[in-house]
Formats: C-alpha cells, structure tokens, sequence
C-alpha cells in the first residue's frame, strides 16, 4: 500500500502498517478492498492507486511508538500501538464502515469515508487500551453489529464482548456463560450466516456458541483442542464452521444444520429429525497419495450424506434410519446412535451391499483351515458389490421410541464429473442387473454349502458304505456347479494368483470398472455382462437338476435307514 520500508520506531513512521493488518474486500464490490495503518486506505483497481479515506482513527499516542526496549531492541516495523485492527464494511448498509484499533477506540462512517464518528465512549464499563480485533456487522440488520476487545496485554483476561443494534449510539455486553479465567479473553465473535442470532464465539482456549444473540453462550468445544481461537467462519456453499487456531491449525466442524435448526420447540420435542444437507457423490479424480509422517495431512469429513437427530433422552429399544428411493424402495438401513442430544450417522450414499457367501467347508487340499465359531467361513475372492445411488431425491426415515419422522435428502451429482445424469442412468440399470446376478450366485454358493457340510457331517456320524458312496457322489457333483461360480482352493493368502477367475469374481470385477466414473456401459461391459449372465443361467439349471433328481434319490437312501434328510435350504 506504501512500499516505503519501515524498519524503526513507530514515531518517524509515514504509515503504521503492522503484520496483522486487517484486509476486507467490500461485500457490495469485489473490487475494492479496504486496508488499515492508522487511516483507512482503499483500491477499487487492484492495489494500483490507493486513496487514504479517514484521518488518523486511532488514540495517536506518540509516547508508545518509541523504541521496544530491552537489552535488545526489536524494532523491526511490524509491530506498532496506534493501528487499525479491525474494519468491516456492513452487508446489508454500502459504505457503512467500522474500524477498531489497538489503542481501545472504535469508529464508524455511514458516507464511505466522509466522516468519522468515535463511539468508544458508547461501550459501557471498557478499560482503556484495548485491542479491538474484531467487528462483526450484521448481515440481517445494518444497525446491529458485534465486537471483540482484547486486554490480555494489559493483564486483563476478562471477556469483552458488545452488541449494538442502533449504529453504536448504545452498546450492550453479551459475556453470559463464558467463565472468566487467565485464558478467556476473546479473539473473535462470527454471524451464522442462515440463522439470526446463532453466534460463535472464539476465546484463548475455547469456542462458543449462543443461540440467543449473545444473550447466553455454551460451549461448542466436542473434540477441540483447548486452542486459541483466532479465526471463524463458515463455509456457506457446505455449511461447515471452519475456525482457526493459534499454531496455524485448521478445524472444521462439518455441517452445522442442527445448530441452525436447534430451536426451543426441537428441544422440547422427544425425538426430532433434521433436515439434511444436500450430499455430493464425489468421484476420485486421482488416488490420493501422501508421506505417512505429513505432519500437515487434514482429516476429511466422512463421505457421503450426514444425517442428524434430536433424542430428548434415550429411546426405548433400537434407532434406525431408513433410506428410500423416489419409488420408495428401500436403498439402505443403518442403526443409529441412541444418546440424549444430537446424534449424526453418515450413509455412503451405497445400496445395501450384495449378499454375503458363507463357506461352511473347508478349501479342497486344506482341511487345516477350518470354518469359524459359527460354522461358516468368509469366502476368499468372492467380494461384494455396493452401488453408488444416482443422483435424485432420496426420503430419511428415522424411527426412535415408537416414532416414525421422515426428511427428503437430494443426492448430487459431482460437479467435476464428466459423464451426465442420463448416462449415471444407462450404467444404473446395467449395475442392477449384475447386483441380481451377484445376490442370485451368491444364493447359490450358500445352498450348495449347506448341502456340502451336511454330507460331510454325515459321513462322520454314519457307517455305511453305500450312503457315504453315495454322498461322496453327490459332493462331487456339487462342488462342480459350485467351482462355476468360485474357487474352493482359495485359502484366503497369497494362493490367490495361482488360479484364474471364477464367475462371481468376474462378475465383480466387471461391475467394479462399471462403477469406477460416471458413465454409460460401453458396447463391450453390456456384451460381457450378456456372457456372464449366460453362464450363470446355466449353473443355476445344473443345481436345479442335482437337487431335484440326485438329492432327492440320496435323501430317499437315508429314509430307508431312519437317517434325518439333508436340507436343502436354510429354513
């Protein structure tokens, strides 16, 4: 703004420029931006020419603008008394600015600069010397506004925090709820951007939040670290609350739509449902790839839609929440957290996945890996499909102590994508018909090993040659139709590269390339899935025809000798 180097004392200085000086770009005009030495200076072409549009706003003082003192001295021109810390141009008034500085004194101009008015003397029972860092102006009403003063370096820790609603003429304190301590003295105070009077507030070691316009304040602490805080915002396209801290750390707390919906009718209510937030499908554009010991790797919000929930006290027996299509069929259903206060599950935005294959035998030439406590093993290679639900309006149902409550969610689709809707569409109907495929194989797999661990459990408990012959026979049979479908040599370790693809694996691998963008099938994945689909067909036929001739005839054998039929099908 004046690139004149300033190293030295404050008193020879032209400007007093520090390193913290505030920057604003008006909210009516991108292109003009306001900066504060002593004056406020503003652009309107980009930093090329600079106008000083106030006079000297702060106290001026020329006694402590001298050297730092000490056996050192540090006057390196960044750190000045006498400056402007503070300037907010209103959203809803143009040209309505306020400034604060860090020797006490705040200001207003409703002219864009014309004319100044100092209404320290407005704020009740304020010490001298403070540091105002922060304003805060109404976004709903020009002559409400909000701000911070910071007398720490006077060795006052107390709160200050004010609210006008008339331009300044009067000022109220709004500090009830913040316990005082050596660290409560505040840094920031923020507007919610959707909801009038939802404040926050950051403190030395804490943040606030106050549903009242600052009538009362509560912690909004959860799993924060007792950080200063110096910065708050929200993101308004996600409505996350994003915060800076002391250390040069960044915490977000993602989606506050309960808090902006947390009125006293839903607090009086038993259960309550919010409305959620539009969900994104994002889509991986990259793998992402970073150093394990980053120390400055973030954390990400977990994928997919939040969906938050009041319970005035634990219900009565479980919580579920039910996501259905615009059919109203059911796409997934989750259990939820069931604890007095807001509770937030995530759903992936997937179906449920297809149905799990339950090995009830050991791998053929491994007999020491046995099946589980519960007589079933998980099946090595067979994996699983969860489809990514299109982009569309979906319908929560959450159900709590006997109550039903149900909110739309609209799924989007990634806005970086390349393919469109009605190729999402396309690719939707093709993934159902290999979901089927899948669901119908593995239903087969289960079948065939429930008849497989029955024969095998027989030919222990049983001394007859011709039945253990006969079962030996039939075993066979079933483990042909069902080496179609997966390979029963897997062990679950690196045996895996030994042998080739059964058909649910390519089945799955199929529809996990399907499902990889935002696409429609190609001319080759719709002919696979046409092979695959045939080749299915025909080993649900053989099992038809092993069950009904030759289990039939080895059941008869084992009536003759007062033996308990095998079952088919888990009842």
């Amino acid at each position: 703004v004046w690139p004149d180097q300033s190293n030295g004392l404050a008193e020879g200085v032209k400007y007093r420029f520090v390193w913290d000086a505030p920057f604003q770009i008006s909210p009516h005009d991108h292109n003009t931006l306001y900066v504060g030495s002593q004056y406020v200076h503003r652009t309107t072409d980009g930093g090329q020419t600079w106008q000083v549009i106030s006079p000297d706003l702060t106290l001026n003082d020329r006694s402590r603008m001298g050297s730092s003192g000490g056996l050192t001295p540090d006057n390196i021109g960044v750190e000045y008394a006498g400056v402007i810390y503070a300037i907010a141009e209103s959203p809803k008034e143009r040209g309505l600015i306020w400034i604060g500085t860090n020797d006490g004194l705040v200001q207003l101009t409703r002219d864009a600069g014309k004319t100044w008015t100092n209404i320290t003397k407005n704020l009740p029972n304020l010490p001298p010397w403070g540091s105002v860092r922060c304003i805060a102006p109404s976004r709903y009403d020009a002559a409400t506004a909000y701000l911070s003063v910071d007398f720490h370096q006077m060795n006052n820790r107390d709160p200050f925090v004010y609210k006008t609603t008339d331009y300044g003429q009067t000022f109220k304190a709004i500090t009830s709820g913040i316990p005082k301590s050596m660290l409560s003295y505040v840094h920031w105070i923020y507007e919610d951007p959707m909801r009038r009077g939802l404040l926050y507030l950051g403190t030395e070691n804490a943040i606030y939040v106050s549903f009242d316009d600052g009538e009362n304040w509560q912690p909004l602490q959860n799993d924060l670290p007792h950080a200063p805080v110096y910065g708050i915002t929200v993101q308004e396209h996600f409505n996350d609350l994003v915060i800076a801290t002391y250390g040069r750390g960044f915490w977000i707390l993602d989606d506050i739509t309960p808090l902006q919906q947390l009125t006293g009718q839903v607090l009086d209510s038993d259960v309550h449902l919010f409305a959620p937030r539009p969900a994104y499908r994002f889509r991986n554009i990259a793998a992402p790839s970073t150093p394990y010991d980053d120390p400055t790797i973030g954390e990400n919000p977990r994928y997919g839609a939040s969906i938050n929930y009041y319970l005035k006290g634990p219900a009565s027996g479980s919580v579920t929440i039910t996501i259905s299509d615009q059919k109203g069929e059911v796409v997934r259903k989750m259990t939820g957290t069931n604890t007095a206060g807001l509770n937030r599950i995530y759903w992936d935005l997937r179906f449920e996945p297809t149905r799990e294959i339950r090995l009830r035998t050991s791998p053929m030439y491994a007999p020491w890996v046995r099946v589980g406590p519960d007589g079933w093993r998980p099946a090595p290679g067979a994996g699983s499909l969860s489809i990514l639900a299109p982009p569309g309006t979906y319908t929560v149902k959450l159900s709590a102590g006997g109550r039903e409550l149900t909110q739309p969610l609209t799924v989007r689709k990634d806005p970086n994508s390349g393919g469109g809707e009605a190729e999402i569409e396309a690719q939707m109907r093709l993934l159902f018909d290999l979901r089927k495929d899948l669901n119908s194989a593995a239903d087969t797999v289960n079948q065939i090993e429930l008849v497989r661990s029955q024969i095998e459990g027989l030919a222990k408990l049983v001394d007859d040659a011709a039945i253990k012959k006969a079962g030996d026979d039939l075993n066979q049979k079933l483990v042909d139709v069902e080496m179609k479908l997966i390979e029963l040599r897997l062990t679950g370790g690196q045996d895996g590269v030994r042998y080739g693809s059964k058909l649910i694996s390519k089945i799955n691998y199929l529809a996990n390339g399907l499902a990889s963008g935002d696409f429609k099938p190609t001319g080759q994945q719709t002919e696979v899935q046409k092979v695959l689909e045939d080749q299915l067909r025909t080993a649900l036929s053989d099992l038809d025809g092993l069950v009904t001739k030759n289990l039939a005839g080895f059941n008869d054998m084992l009536r003759k000798k007062n033996i308990t039929n095998i079952i088919a099908k888990t009842p």
